[in-house]
């Protein structure tokens, strides 16, 4: 929606009518919104309550996994809206406060994942490359200080967002959209050159920098330790190079689509058919790059070993007191019988002691004594 003409919260004028509205779109993309939530809300809650209810897993890079999670879980909350939105055509019935609210809120989420991955990685660089420097620094009171800072910083840069978003109605369609509409195209150009910047291409070289330091001290450390040790050091490092992967699969579309509107912005396209192309791709990229949400669980913690201990560990915990909240016949009489059986050996041990100690031997001993030739 470019070479517009109109003021902000005027009736906007489209000289390429609305690009970008596809049936198609409006019918994969709120499916796609729908799975990514269901799935986003389940992996998250899970990795949430495994590391707030095990106290083993409260180390450096699960508080940053944990503060992942809950901002991805804040953030898939808005997703039922867009996909509302999406379905109905753009419309956006909910108002200008929602709109600025969920505008900064995606803005906000973007920024935490990227921050939080960032601070993950270079843990995991301090925690395999250099275990003793990094001591004094890998604490669990300064990851929660850069915690602090990341969400206080990630909040800042997705405040301008919110302020220049609102609800515009589109002339001649009857639809009111929550977008940026402004005669002066420098407020969004720079929020966009902002969110490929510190975005994405600062954290992917600072992340690509660390896994690389990371392979090279497990390949140099590889020769003096065993075969089990290497193949442990192996595993980490793919898992690792499996996170960047993801990654940087899931915004690096994305961060290419939104440079693109930027040549749209600076008047470097400016034929309709190539912002139509642009418009109808974005919302896929978006998809893909939402679903990051969704896999971060995966990757970080479900193919850890102690977490998927403490996970099952929890899930029979939480059955075990469903079933003790109502229990069944066969629940009571098993109930029953293994403490008859427990009483019945506390009780034959604590009489063979009290024997033992008062020098008698035990009935048992005394007959196959007399027994013996």
């Amino acid at each position: 929606m470019e070479n517009v003409s109109g003021s902000m919260l005027n009736p906007m004028k489209l000289d390429c009518n609305m690009t970008g509205s596809h049936s198609f779109i409006f019918t994969i993309i709120p499916v796609a919104y729908s799975c990514t939530f269901v799935i986003g809300i389940v992996g998250n809650s899970m990795v949430v309550a495994v590391i707030h209810y095990c106290a083993k897993l409260k180390t450096v890079a699960n508080i940053f996994v944990l503060n992942l999670a809950v901002s991805d879980l804040i953030f898939l909350t808005m997703l039922p809206v867009w996909a509302k939105v999406t379905a109905s055509g753009y419309h956006w019935p909910f108002g200008s406060f929602l709109c600025k609210v969920s505008a900064g809120l995606a803005l906000f989420n973007f920024y935490t994942s990227i921050f939080f991955l960032t601070a993950l990685s270079i843990d995991r660089y301090l925690a395999i490359a250099r275990p003793v420097e990094s001591r004094r620094c890998r604490t669990v009171h300064y990851a929660q200080a850069i915690c602090v800072v990341v969400w206080v910083a990630s909040l800042l840069l997705s405040l301008p967002a919110a302020l220049i978003r609102d609800t515009i109605p589109i002339e001649d369609v009857n639809v009111t959209v929550c977008a940026i509409h402004s005669d002066d195209p420098g407020p969004e150009v720079a929020l966009n050159l902002m969110k490929n910047i510190l975005g994405f291409l600062v954290p992917l070289a600072i992340v690509l920098t660390c896994y690389c330091l990371i392979g090279r001290a497990l390949l140099g450390a590889g020769r003096h330790l065993l075969r089990s040790s290497r193949s442990n050091g192996d595993e980490v490092l793919r898992m690792l190079t499996a996170a960047v992967l993801a990654f940087f699969f899931c915004w690096c579309p994305h961060q290419v689509f939104s440079f693109l509107y930027l040549l749209v912005q600076f008047k470097v396209m400016k034929s309709c058919h190539a912002l139509d192309v642009i418009d109808t791709a974005l919302p896929f990229t978006v998809c893909v790059a939402y679903f990051n949400s969704c896999i971060n669980p995966v990757l970080y913690s479900f193919v850890g070993k102690n977490f998927r201990r403490s996970l099952l560990r929890l899930l029979r915990c939480s059955v075990h007191q469903s079933s003790a909240s109502h229990p069944n016949l066969s629940t009571k009489l098993s109930t029953l019988s293994c403490r008859a059986s427990e009483d019945t050996h506390s009780a034959a041990g604590k009489t063979t002691t009290a024997l033992w100690r008062t020098g008698e031997e035990p009935r048992e001993e005394k007959h196959l004594r007399h027994l013996k030739p």
